[in-house]
Formats: C-alpha cells, structure tokens, sequence
C-alpha cells in the first residue's frame, strides 16, 4: 500500500517580497528586533532591486553616494561623488552577504498574490513555488518596477529593435544606427549622452522639458578612500553634513516663490551647455521648479546640441516599418527604437494582487489615490507593509532614509504584535484618514501641487507620491509605534496546515 505524504506550507513569521535598499533594510531591522523567522523572496535569481535590474548604458544614482546608501553599512570605497550601476549592486550585493542574509532568501520566485485569511489570522501567498504563508507581509517590490511601454499604433510592424531602458537588449548593437529615444526622464537623460557619440543619428521625443542642474560628479581619490576607512566617524559625518543640506532645501518645496534662484542656476546651466537658441527655447520648462522631478546631468543638455541629434516635441501619431511618424506628418527614419518612457505609478507592484478577507485588493480599496497610514500600512489589510508606499518619495533627499524609516515602523509592528501576543494589528480606519488628510493639508500650496505642471505624483488630482515634509520630521513620526492608532485581534489562533 503506497505511503501518503503531507507536505506542511512553508509558513514564516515574517515574507518580505523584494530584495532592493528596502527590503534589506527591513530585513536587518527584523533581526536586531530579535524576530529572525522571516523569508525575503525575490522573482530574480539575486539581489539587488531596481539596481539590479536597470542596466542600461549611464546608469547611475543622482543622489550622492555617501547620502545614498544604508546608514549600518556605510562604504569608504565608492569610486564617484554620484556612484555607477554596478557598483550600487555590487554594494547590495555586499550588504546581503555580510548581514547573513542568504540564509533567508528564496530566490526565482515569483509572487502572484496574496490573501489576507481570517480564520487563520495569515497571509497566504501564491507563488511559483506553490503556496506559502507568513503571518506578516511586507511588500517591498519598489515603487519602480513596472515599466511602462507606450502602446503605439503600428508599432507592431517596426522591422527594427524597440525595448524599455529598464529592460535593455544588450543584443542590439547601436554603433552607426539611427536611434529614437522616446522620453526625457531620469534614464533617458543617462542614456542619451551615453549613447550619442557612437550612435549615426539620434531623434529624442520630448513631452515635456526637465529642469536639469549639474552633477558635479567626480572621482573619489583614493587618498580619501584610506580616510574614511581609517576614520569611519569622518565618514560618518560627511554623510550627516550632507543629509543637514539636503534638508534644507526642503523649505523652497513647501513655499514655491522661494524657487526663483535654482530656477536662474538651471537657466544658466542650460545656456553654458546648448549654443542654438531654439533648441534651448524648446528645453526650456514652463513649470516651477520642483514640480516635476528635477533631473541632474553634466551632459544630457550638451548631447541634445550635437549634429547627430534632433529634440523633437510633436507627439508621435504612429510607428512604420522603417520608423517613427510625428503629428506634424514629418517621418523620422530609425532603425532602433528605446522607451524612456518611466514606469507604473499609480500603484505599487503586487498591490491588485494583494486582497483582503473580503477578496478586494488594495488597488480596488484606493480606487485611483493611493494612502496608507505613515506611507506604510492600509485600513482594512492586517499585518501587511508598503515599502516606498504612498508618499514615502522625496523631491529633496535620499528615499533611502525614508526606507530605513518604515523599517522602524515595521519592525516595531512585529514586534510589538510578538511580545503582547497578537494574531494581527491594522491601522484603525480614522488614524489612515486622519493622516491622509494630513498629508494632503501639507501638500496644499506646494510646488508640487501649485507649480503649473502634470506630473507623476499626482493620482486625481493629490498628491499620493511625495512626502511633503522633511525627513527629519517623518523619521520623527514613525519613531515610537503608538497602539492606539491600530486594531488589534487576540489570541493568536493554530495556523490552519493544507
């Protein structure tokens, strides 16, 4: 008689979906809290995130790489002021090994959904894997991780190469091609100079134009490399010297009159760099700054005013077989086509997978404007954590100290469900709206919301992107995890095995 085997659902206190700067955080914030049972899991085959998978030609951070990195694992040997692709990988990749964090990874596999059960007070997760479950659930995917693909009529019947910068074909050799580059946003902006010298022709499609400022990039010599290896507290302090400037920035956000004088630097930038007075009228914004995201280059606006390139701002009526028509009938010949064209951000990956008792994701809940109580945890959706959430981004300073901020949070959630004996905790309805309302209250007179532009950060006409007070102040906020402000269900029943 053949023997049945029962095979348990592999079940953790703690799931964290993703591998990137946040997930990672959350991971060793988990750890010193003393909870140690979690998975990360990951649909690629390493670490890494966003920098793992943007690999196209100039990619690098635009904020400094002292600023833009995690605050226990501070590294004296970043080669440039503003650090290279690689080299942000290579440091994830780093920090995963040296905090023991290979243990916990299931990598390969990716997450199809979630459902929040009752009865068993747990999530179960829907993966490639098969089933699984955690008793809490922290979604760490990355506010930007979806690429949009513009869906372009006739496109279909392009004969050349056409693909997203966040997914580059390295297969397609673009020395002596006609390249079009459709968007002028934060990649766009680093591919364009790096690919202009070795492309024959190079038509970039611009919607809207950027303000851009220099980088000021340059080599961290290695004399200071052996400084700050030597003397970590030195290090230490350019990284808080650095994060004090940056907040106060903060202040021409909130009040945009005061955007007068980095408007005039970004003029002036412009002109050192672009000689042809109509191109420079063309990238030219006609917004505040600040209203969209600012872009940082010391080559992108150079590039444009080069003979090889043409800065067209038509829109684009339909792709043919051999290229690109715009809507004034002009047809512009190209042989490879890249979106520059951003990502999905009306939403966080995995959120209209994820779904409550009820069966209705937190997409549906939000209905077009995404909130969440500290940018983190929704009403209605027990035990479960947005990492880059609803107004976690910054226009001012490093998004990394805002996900080392959650991660408090989380890690005191957990814990505090843990030592009081919880099944679940959940932001009360009124708290999420009580701060929701405040987060828009904070917005109203922005440059974000006042600053004459149609940008990503608004959903409906809020804004549900941008955090719109310091850093400071939201480190302040997440600091001391108030009970009162959450739901709580006891005793913590068996988990129901399938």
């Amino acid at each position: 008689m053949p023997t049945i085997t029962k095979t348990r659902v592999p079940h953790n206190q703690v799931a964290i979906i993703g591998t990137g700067f946040g997930g990672i955080a959350t991971a060793v914030r988990l750890r010193n809290a003393g909870i140690r049972d979690f998975v990360m899991i990951d649909r690629a085959h390493e670490v890494g995130g966003v920098w793992r998978d943007n690999d196209y030609p100039g990619a690098a951070v635009d904020v400094r790489s002292r600023l833009y990195s995690l605050s226990f694992a501070p590294n004296p040997n970043w080669s440039h002021t503003f650090a290279r692709r690689g080299e942000i990988f290579a440091y994830l990749r780093e920090v995963a090994d040296k905090e023991g964090l290979r243990q916990h990874l299931v990598l390969g596999c990716n997450v199809d959904g979630a459902d929040w059960d009752e009865d068993a007070q747990t999530w179960r997760l829907s993966t490639s894997d098969g089933e699984r479950t955690a008793q809490h659930l922290v979604i760490a995917t990355g506010a930007l991780a979806d690429p949009i693909i513009p869906i372009l009529p006739g496109v279909e019947d392009f004969r050349g190469a056409a693909f997203h910068s966040a997914q580059w074909d390295h297969s397609v050799e673009l020395e002596g091609k006609k390249v079009a580059v459709i968007g002028t946003g934060p990649s766009a902006v680093q591919v364009i100079p790096a690919i202009q010298p070795t492309v024959e022709h190079l038509t970039v499609f611009q919607r809207t134009a950027a303000w851009v400022v220099p980088r000021h990039d340059k080599e961290i010599s290695e004399r200071t490399k052996r400084l700050f290896r030597a003397l970590p507290a030195l290090e230490r302090l350019q990284r808080l010297a650095m994060y004090l400037q940056h907040e106060s920035t903060h202040v021409g956000f909130r009040h945009p009159s005061l955007m007068g004088p980095p408007e005039r630097r970004a003029r002036k930038h412009l002109e050192a760099q672009v000689s042809d007075p109509e191109l420079r009228e063309k990238l030219t914004p006609q917004f505040r700054f600040g209203c969209k995201r600012i872009l940082i280059s010391d080559h992108y606006l150079a590039s444009l005013d080069r003979p090889n390139v043409e800065v067209v701002t038509d829109s684009i009526t339909r792709v043919t077989e051999n290229g690109i028509i715009d809507d004034a009938g002009v047809e512009h010949e190209v042989d490879v086509i890249i979106y520059g064209t951003g990502f999905e951000t009306s939403r966080l990956p995995l959120t209209d997978k994820v779904r409550d008792a009820s069966g209705q994701s937190m997409v549906e809940f939000w209905q077009g404007s995404p909130t969440a109580y500290l940018g983190t945890s929704v009403a209605g959706f027990p035990n479960a954590y947005l990492i880059h959430g609803p107004n976690i981004g910054l226009g001012h300073n490093s998004v990394i100290h805002m996900l080392e901020s959650q991660s408090i949070y989380i890690a005191s959630a957990v814990a505090y469900a843990r030592d009081h004996g919880l099944a679940s905790l959940v932001p009360t309805t009124a708290a999420h709206r009580a701060y929701a309302d405040e987060v828009d209250s904070m917005s109203e007179g922005t440059v974000w919301t006042t600053g004459g532009c149609d940008s990503w950060y608004l959903h409906n006409g809020r804004n549900s992107n941008i955090w719109p007070g310091t850093a400071t102040d939201f480190r302040r906020r997440v600091s001391r995890f108030n009970p009162d402000d959450h739901l709580a269900h006891r005793p913590a029943p068996m988990l129901v095995a399938r």
